[in-house]
């Protein structure tokens, strides 16, 4: 991956530096390439990098999403007080910093698939670069403003073009826009014509998977839509369902990070650090869940750590992996010895350890080694998302081959068999899988609730934690029981959304402003985007 992004570099040296016969037809206006001068190739994988890194790490889910979800838990005193964003909805040092960044990185992302549209548009032979450019630029948009709500959009990326202030379109005009485009673009992509070169995708340029892809997302976007424009929901969720979506976890969308040359993943980069080995625990309320049905994942995903604080605080230490010693966290706990106390607690198991080495959250579960890799792959969508849904689109009454139930099977089976991605160690057979999927079958009357908290599990344990997030805002599922931490920023509610980057009340001032004037009740964290009734 290193030496496809760094070629961008290379190229633009030579763009702006080399000698030529055409010098000053070159040099008329140096900020700008053609696709005669410029591989519009090499700005595949720079956009998919930057955008599995915009919702990972530090930069945005981890600190905020994956706790509001109750994926994971946090005492988060001491060292590792950036989790108070996430576990007590309480301000941390940089918070206004943490804020910002997926919308940074996922504006830049933007960026980079907008101009690789712009360079292959018109060109026949490249229109597989040209659509796939587009539903890149879907993918990384939709998500900023699944985070924020309305944002820059028909002005954005325009940056080049003279327009440095854009005003902010409603998420209602974005989604539609979205998804006409997204219609156009998968629809056009042709087997027959040049395929991408390089990239970042598990994918490798197979056109036919990029178009499962695009409609996958489509059906993913549609089904945001479910409780404010029920008519678009189905009308798109059916067209990508007719078009042809996922059919395997063969056709899951995430990027390997490559550590090795500075492309680590940021969850495992975060996971490994010190403050967060003691103290970033799996939530109670999903290891409750994954015991309650007694999911094959549980000894996979989740590890007692050994007894004692120099345990518990060194990830290379193995721990019981045993289902029935799983423990999770209470979200809303700290180790500050008042009444928030992690010993406090109900049900509290005691600590563990003698002497100077004694913790007292030795006994609640923490994620296995294999989410601590810094190689670890990145997800973006996967058939398990796709096939839960389907069921949830079937048990709408939309018109989709296939039950509900046998959607919702192929999704129970696909988010354990997915996991696999991670190694060798994270694999779950096939057999095992569908045996558990056959055990679990989906109850009619209790349809909604069983596949979103499936959905949530599986992105959750996939460390896809905005996308968790986010299903649960539109779905309701899982009933989830929010914390009320002392000087909490969102009343003692889980958040909705997060406040804009504050460069933007400064930078673009009039259109913050109008984009603000929409919400609710303002710029804060607990106003709702537009799908989100």
């Amino acid at each position: 991956m290193k030496k496809r992004i760094i070629a961008i570099s290379f190229l633009i040296g030579a763009l702006q530096f080399s000698c030529s016969d055409d010098f000053d037809a070159l040099n008329t206006d140096p900020t700008k390439a053609s696709s005669s001068t410029f591989d519009p190739n090499l700005l595949l994988p720079t956009s998919q990098w930057t955008y599995v890194n915009a919702y990972s790490g530090y930069n945005g889910p981890i600190l905020f999403q994956s706790m509001w979800a109750q994926v994971y838990a946090s005492t988060t005193s001491g060292a590792a007080n950036y989790y108070t964003n996430a576990d007590k909805y309480v301000i941390s040092g940089n918070t206004n910093d943490y804020q910002g960044r997926t919308w940074n990185e996922g504006f830049k992302a933007a960026s980079f698939a907008y101009e690789m549209e712009q360079l292959t548009k018109g060109n026949p032979a490249q229109v597989n670069l040209n659509s796939i450019a587009i539903i890149m630029q879907a993918q990384c948009l939709a998500t900023v403003s699944d985070i924020y709500g309305d944002i820059p959009y028909t002005q954005a990326l325009q940056g080049k073009a003279g327009t440095s202030l854009p005003v902010y379109d409603t998420q209602e005009s974005i989604y539609k826009s979205l998804l006409s485009r997204l219609e156009t673009a998968t629809a056009a992509l042709s087997t027959s014509a040049l395929v991408p070169s390089n990239d970042a995708f598990a994918y490798k340029g197979d056109v036919a998977k990029w178009k499962r892809f695009g409609y996958s997302l489509m059906l993913k976007l549609a089904m945001r839509l479910t409780k404010v424009d029920a008519a678009t929901a189905k009308t798109y969720a059916e067209k990508a369902a007719a078009g042809g979506v996922f059919s395997s976890v063969a056709d899951d969308a995430y990027v390997v990070a490559d550590n090795a040359n500075n492309y680590g993943n940021g969850n495992g980069a975060a996971l490994s650090t010190a403050a967060d080995v003691y103290q970033v625990r799996w939530s109670k309320t999903m290891i409750d869940y994954l015991k309650a049905n007694e999911d094959p994942r549980l000894s996979v995903v989740a590890e007692v750590p050994a007894s004692g604080l120099a345990a518990n605080q060194d990830m290379t230490i193995a721990g019981n992996t045993a289902p029935a010693a799983q423990l999770g966290l209470p979200n809303g706990y700290d180790l500050n010895g008042g009444a928030t106390d992690i010993t406090k607690s109900p049900g509290y198991p005691g600590g563990t350890g003698t002497g100077g080495d004694v913790t007292p959250i030795g006994k609640y579960s923490r994620p296995t080694l294999l989410f601590r890799s810094r190689n670890a792959p990145l997800f973006v969508l996967t058939y398990a998302e796709t096939e839960l849904l389907l069921a949830e689109a079937a048990t709408r009454g939309f018109a989709v081959t296939g039950s509900a139930a046998q959607h919702y099977k192929n999704g129970v089976a696909a988010g354990i068999q997915s996991l696999a991605k991670f190694g060798t160690a994270a694999t779950i057979d096939a057999a095992t899988a569908t045996a558990y999927a056959d055990a679990h079958p989906l109850v009619a009357a209790n349809a909604l609730k069983q596949i979103n908290e499936q959905y949530w599990a599986t992105t959750g344990l996939l460390q896809n934690f905005g996308e968790a997030w986010n299903n649960w805002k539109r779905s309701g599922f899982p009933q989830l029981t929010p914390v009320n931490y002392t000087g909490n920023f969102s009343n003692g509610t889980i958040p909705r959304r997060q406040p804009y980057p504050t460069t933007e009340a400064t930078l673009n001032t009039a259109n913050y402003q109008s984009a603000t004037g929409r919400l609710a009740s303002g710029d804060n964290w607990v106003s709702r985007v537009w799908w989100d009734k």
